[in-house]
């Protein structure tokens, strides 16, 4: 957690709190084999990064959006990935087109790879989590069930009009 947020409104301090989450203080003890939620990446999370999911787990770097492309500009360890697109639930980013906290990016990584219980449960201690998948519920069901890179960035494209390079 970078501390550049509202701590009040920090999610990733919610998540820790209730044991959802473990807070990695240096970017070198980030595991090799975990996924990096980084929106900067040209790569895209698919269902086939669930075996990366289960061997090194997901990260979410804490930071403010207002600093992402100063925060990801420098590398990070780990395999980067950006979420396909969803829409933000939370009260500070509200129906923006992939602008998440990092506990819907979390939720939704999790999701998307098959592992949609622990998603859930991440999002059950936010008072807008039902609605971040009463929102993203269609997507998120067909980004779980696409074979392909091509497919996610079909869905993607269908849902949300034109789609970043990957």
């Amino acid at each position: 957690m970078m501390g550049q947020d509202d701590p009040s409104k920090c999610t990733s301090a919610k998540l820790v709190r209730f044991n959802l989450a473990k807070p990695i203080r240096s970017r070198r003890l980030i595991p090799r084999r975990a996924i990096l939620l980084n929106p900067s990446s040209n790569l895209v999370l698919t269902p086939s990064d669930r075996e990366n999911v289960d061997d090194g787990g997901v990260v979410a770097v804490d930071c403010s959006w207002k600093n992402v492309g100063e925060t990801f500009n420098r590398r990070f360890p780990g395999l980067n990935r950006r979420l396909p697109s969803l829409l933000a639930a939370n009260p500070v980013s509200y129906a923006k087109i992939g602008v998440l906290s990092s506990a819907e990016a979390l939720a939704a990584s999790l999701i998307i790879t098959s592992h949609s219980q622990e998603g859930e449960r991440i999002l059950k201690i936010y008072k807008w989590g039902q609605t971040f998948l009463t929102l993203n519920m269609e997507p998120l069901k067909e980004y779980s069930r696409a074979k392909s890179l091509e497919d996610v960035l079909k869905v993607e494209e269908a849902y949300f009009g034109s789609t970043r390079i990957s």
